[in-house]
């Protein structure tokens, strides 16, 4: 495990460079959902190491209040998460990325690229959009949690998380998934959702300049396609993509699959 004290917090992150590769060579950084932690990227990142077939360094991350990361009082907004990324990546001194970012994870990317172009290189927008619900529905949530803690609400955050499939025929492995989202820190929970709420980057994804795959499972319940293709018809010459029988974690459920579309997304754009 790694940790490191980036802007007055404990981050936890994993920085796997390739044996003997050097020290030029692609970096691709993971930004993960709302109470997950990077544990989340598990079964996608050995899939798209073994599609593209270079050495590419490989950065996750717990974000603050998620995870290892410590959990500061709340609230939070945006720009504490943009800054810890943007500051992670000075840490590891880490000058251009592509940036891969899931939910939370994708305003995230999308707030860096706008205040640090020249450090992103290329972008992945899962299940995301430049806004993401109202803020009646994330005080409302908020209310909830406070009241009955994150249990309260694990069921329909677990629908949206994930296909109908899932939920049905992998029981063991959805009650693993609500392990992660009920052990997540309240502060950083109720915090990052207080961030989420606040935050609109409609300038911030109109003014995206580098290569950008959308991608979204059909069946996301939080984030639905529409919203996702929304969120590319603002980026100029991004590519959308449905991912078919995943929710809003196709990374866990079609993990071959998201890796598929962005190792030919990266080959096909010169981003590998």
């Amino acid at each position: 495990m790694k940790f490191a004290k980036i802007n007055g917090i404990l981050v936890h992150y994993d920085d796997d460079v390739p044996a003997g590769s050097g020290g030029d060579i692609p970096t691709l950084v993971f930004s993960n959902s709302l109470g997950t932690d990077f544990r989340v990227w598990d079964s996608l990142v050995p899939r798209l190491r073994g599609l593209i077939g270079k050495p590419l360094r490989i950065v996750r991350y717990d974000k603050r209040g998620h995870g290892l990361s410590e959990a500061p009082a709340e609230p939070y907004v945006m720009s504490d998460h943009v800054g810890d990324l943007a500051a992670l990546l000075d840490h590891l001194q880490i000058e251009r990325a592509i940036v891969c970012g899931l939910s939370v994870g994708g305003i995230i990317a999308q707030g860096l690229t706008a205040l640090h172009p020249e450090r992103v290189t290329g972008l992945v927008l899962s299940d995301t959009a430049h806004k993401i619900g109202t803020a009646a529905m994330w005080n409302d949530r908020i209310e909830q949690i406070r009241a009955g803690g994150i249990e309260a609400l694990a069921e329909p955050i677990l629908e949206r998380w994930f296909s109908q499939d899932l939920r049905s025929n992998r029981p063991d492995e959805l009650a693993g998934w609500r392990n992660m989202l009920v052990r997540t820190p309240v502060a950083g929970y109720l915090g990052t959702s207080a961030a989420i709420r606040d935050s609109d980057m409609t300038g911030a994804a109109q003014s995206i300049r580098v290569p950008t795959l959308c991608v979204v499972g059909s069946e996301d319940g939080s984030t639905p396609p529409e919203l996702v293709k929304t969120l590319a018809d603002m980026i100029p010459g991004s590519r959308f993509e449905v991912i078919q029988g995943a929710g809003h974690l196709p990374c866990v459920e079609q993990p071959d699959i998201m890796a598929g579309l962005m190792s030919a997304f990266f080959r096909e754009t010169g981003l590998v």
